[in-house]
């Protein structure tokens, strides 16, 4: 990678990071979703350095215009003043710090079993036969074979989150 390829993913890598980091440490509700705002849009640079650039435009008009927005109106709706006085989860800390662990014990298992680490991918070789299918085809092949289950649940997922958070709306 050329020196200034190495800046820019450190700059974004350090904006994903860190929104991220700040998603889940700050105690205004408004002020972790615009951290998670942050967090999608070094996503988003990421993307457009792997040049991935269907990605990169899903992710900014798909996620940070379209989902986010939708996340904020959700939080607008709820009554968070009543919601900052429930202290739900605060007995039950222990289960995320075992949570926390078992995933990175996962993850390290996981390293070790495989017996390496995958190489860093330097810039891609030109081929010498490129494949009629651009980058946006060879997405939606991938996704819509290999990977048709975790989209699905993942697109009823945000359904019961929407129905939930309006219901939650509602309720109040």
């Amino acid at each position: 990678m050329p020196p200034l390829d190495n800046l820019f993913f450190f700059a974004f890598a350090f904006l994903t990071v860190g929104g991220a980091i700040a998603t889940i440490t700050r105690r205004n509700v408004v002020h972790s979703a615009i951290s998670l705002i942050a967090a999608l849009l070094g996503i988003a640079g990421l993307y457009l350095l792997q040049h991935a650039e269907f990605l990169f435009v899903v992710q900014i008009i798909l996620y940070i215009g379209g989902i986010m927005v939708l996340f904020l109106f959700v939080i607008m709706l709820v009554n968070l003043d009543e919601a900052a006085k429930l202290r739900q989860f605060t007995r039950h800390w222990w289960l995320a710090v075992l949570g926390i662990i078992a995933v990175f014990g996962q993850a390290v298992w996981m390293t070790r079993k495989a017996g390496y680490v995958l190489p860093w991918a330097g810039a891609p070789a030109a081929d010498p036969n490129p494949s009629l299918l651009g980058n946006t085809e060879t997405i939606a092949d991938v996704l819509f074979s290999s990977y048709l289950l975790p989209f699905e649940i993942a697109s009823v997922l945000l359904l019961v989150a929407v129905v939930g958070s309006v219901y939650m709306a509602k309720k109040s």
